[in-house]
């Protein structure tokens, strides 16, 4: 008779006893992580309190925004369109990129540990940097437009892309790869042949996730100059005209939605 087949039904199961030193431990923990909490709400002057006090000014300002003055809705849509393009070719670029730098950044299919920790560096110092500061550094380099926005927004997601395409690399099914190893086909034919096509409908559901992520991006980039709808807010906030910012605010939900809404639908055809 097994221990318990032999156990009486409403025999109660006796817990592990906990020890003094890993209740002190958790203790510990516990009154570490109050402190790390306590600290942060120093250090930002949380106070929700103020939030409440300052509703009036939201309100105040919603006020001077009504009715949205959509007298000048041509620029608003231009400024759309030009928001959609530096995230659409932001993205390829970054693609683009990136799976050629995956492959060299994933253990199962680096050819050699340079390239390895090369590629790696690289995603890394991309990764590292937001996209906000490429997005300066390009702006002191080419001017100020949708294109030092587009490089920007372009370099930083390498970082991001290539990151998960490595990942998505090293955690697919080795055994195409290995069958083609022993046929003698080269490093380009196992990538072309097996890598890619194994894990493409990943890629392309992280393509597509990036893409949807970097709309948004691209509007607080346009605050430090790199065009958009977002140049185009933060001119009407600077000049007062809350009018035209609640058309642009309008404008800027339409295109996130319906996007958002596109991005679904491809999703699930990838899948």
């Amino acid at each position: 008779m097994s221990l318990a087949a032999g156990r009486h039904p409403g025999a109660e199961v006796p817990r592990p006893h906990r020890g003094r030193g890993e209740l002190a431990g958790n203790a510990a923990g516990a009154a570490v992580l109050v402190l790390v909490l306590a600290q942060a709400v120093h250090i930002t002057h949380f106070n929700p309190a103020e939030v409440v006090t300052g509703v009036g000014g939201i309100i105040d300002i919603l006020r001077r925004g009504s009715p949205p003055d959509v007298s000048d809705l041509q620029p608003a849509l231009g400024a759309a369109l030009e928001t959609l393009d530096v995230a659409l070719l932001g993205t390829v670029l970054a693609m683009t990129v990136s799976v050629p730098l995956a492959l060299c950044a994933a253990e199962n299919t680096a050819p050699n540990a340079v390239a390895y920790y090369a590629s790696r560096s690289v995603i890394g110092i991309c990764r590292a940097i937001p996209d906000i500061v490429w997005a300066l550094l390009f702006v002191t380099a080419v001017g100020l437009g949708p294109f030092p926005g587009t490089l920007g927004l372009g370099v930083h997601s390498v970082g991001i892309l290539g990151r998960l395409y490595a990942e998505c690399i090293e955690d697919m099914e080795m055994g195409p790869v290995h069958v083609l190893r022993v046929g003698g086909a080269g490093r380009m034919q196992v990538a072309t042949h097996a890598v890619l096509p194994g894990v493409l409908p990943t890629l392309l559901g992280l393509t597509i996730y990036r893409f949807d992520t970097n709309l948004r991006s691209t509007i607080a980039l346009g605050f430090v100059g790199g065009g958009g709808l977002g140049l185009q807010i933060f001119t009407t906030l600077n000049l007062f005209q809350y009018q035209k910012l609640t058309t642009l605010l309008l404008v800027m939900l339409v295109l996130i939605l319906v996007v958002e809404g596109l991005a679904v639908l491809l999703r699930r055809h990838v899948r």
